[in-house]
């Protein structure tokens, strides 16, 4: 019997919510990363086959878990590795029963520390950590990361295979190892809450459960590392990008743009813990660096009681002095918003066309949209209208994709 669209509706929502941690979990017994993703597709694999004869199981995650150990075992078995681990293993399984799989939150965390293993470049560190704990399909990471898909591709299976053949242990490494993977591991973490703060693709706009672990696992590493002052800039920007979340849909979950967002709605309890991290990272008196200095910026917005009323002045200083530590093309592009609300559009579009001359954003919607919005305030109605809608059609999330066709029709 062929799985429903309700069926796999179920099953891309169990592997959102469960994904990472049957990853760890798996990781943690079998020692081996690219293994252990391979295992839990295999069981979303029976899961299509079984779910649409047999019914959806009360706890699905550990369903998929259970069968994906099972496979482990008869690789094993096959093998003749039937060693003390794998008795072990087997003799657990069956004492425990499908329905008791309790996952270790801390897994999700090793999970991503051996994703960022030195042996690895770091684009495949990225790549690999948005597959197995993100979850994310090649087309969703090649989109975030703006790179061809093959690329992700050849990323991914080059990073597993890499991490077998250097043994990596799956563990969190000893102290002294955590400076060589802590630039990785922050970088990561951040594009598993960008990717939940406004998904690339499909037609939800927040995924809240991949912003809330990507959160999860900032705040533990905060715990870990208190000395570490970007590790608390992290925790502050996620704190305050994630206050809004109340606010950023209707109840139908289309987006509402800043500017329209209730602010009353927004965590004011959840600011104040954004703020409490920054002062943190400011305290230990080493200057602010990137994720500081975008808590900073995010920071004015959650203070600000409405849009005109944003230090937006500010905004732009600490986007120029952001772009001079970590130069990017994404950077430009906000610096070019802020520069807009402080000095004017036809500023900001000087900026955007630079961009547009160097090829930066080929193939991503987020350029022409700027550039329509700037067209339309400088009233050149057709010149917006024609890049609204190219920024439409190059949009993966359809969600997004809606506001931009409805910002081109009530021009």
């Amino acid at each position: 019997m062929s799985a429903t669209p309700d069926i796999r509706r179920t099953i891309d929502a169990v592997w959102r919510i469960e994904g990472a941690r049957i990853v760890a979990t798996l990781a943690k017994m079998t020692g081996d990363v690219g293994l252990a993703e391979d295992l839990a597709q295999e069981a979303v694999v029976d899961a299509l086959k079984q779910w649409p004869e047999f019914g959806v199981p009360q706890n699905a995650g550990a369903w998929l878990t259970a069968v994906a150990k099972r496979k482990a075992i008869d690789g094993w078995r096959r093998r003749e590795r039937l060693d003390e681990r794998y008795r072990a293993i087997a003799h657990d399984l069956e004492q425990a029963g499908d329905d008791e799989w309790q996952p270790i939150d801390d897994d999700v965390l090793r999970l991503v520390f051996t994703a960022c293993h030195p042996v690895l470049s770091r684009e495949a560190q990225v790549a690999l950590t948005l597959r197995v704990v993100a979850g994310l399909t090649t087309d969703e990471i090649a989109r975030l990361l703006l790179v061809p898909v093959g690329t992700v591709q050849q990323r991914i299976v080059r990073a597993k295979k890499t991490l077998s053949a250097a043994k990596v242990p799956f563990e969190a490494p000893d102290p002294a190892e955590w400076p060589t993977r802590l630039s990785a591991v922050l970088g990561v973490v951040y594009l598993l809450f960008t990717e939940g703060y406004a998904a690339t693709s499909g037609d939800r706009w927040i995924r809240t459960e991949l912003a809330h672990e990507a959160l999860r696992l900032g705040r533990v590493l905060a715990g870990l590392l208190p000395r570490e002052p970007e590790v608390h800039g992290l925790v502050a920007l996620m704190e305050f990008q994630a206050s809004r979340f109340s606010a950023r849909t209707a109840r139908d979950g289309s987006p509402i743009l800043l500017a329209d967002q209730d602010r009353s709605r927004w965590d004011r309890a959840q600011i104040g813990r954004g703020q409490a991290a920054l002062q943190r990272a400011d305290a230990l008196g080493r200057g602010r660096a990137s994720y500081s200095l975008q808590a900073a910026i995010a920071e004015c917005h959650a203070t600000a009681a409405s849009v005109d009323d944003t230090d937006w002045e500010r905004i732009v200083l600490l986007y120029e002095a952001l772009g001079r530590i970590a130069p990017s093309p994404v950077i430009d592009l906000n610096r070019a918003v802020a520069v807009s609300m402080s000095t004017g559009p036809a500023n900001a579009l000087r900026i955007v066309d630079r961009l547009v001359a160097d090829g930066a954003f080929r193939g991503s919607h987020l350029l022409p949209s700027v550039r329509g919005e700037l067209l339309a305030r400088l009233g050149r109605t057709e010149e917006a209208r024609a890049e609204l809608l190219a920024a439409a059609g190059l949009a993966a999330n359809e969600r997004e994709s809606a506001v931009l066709r409805a910002k081109a029709a009530a021009l």
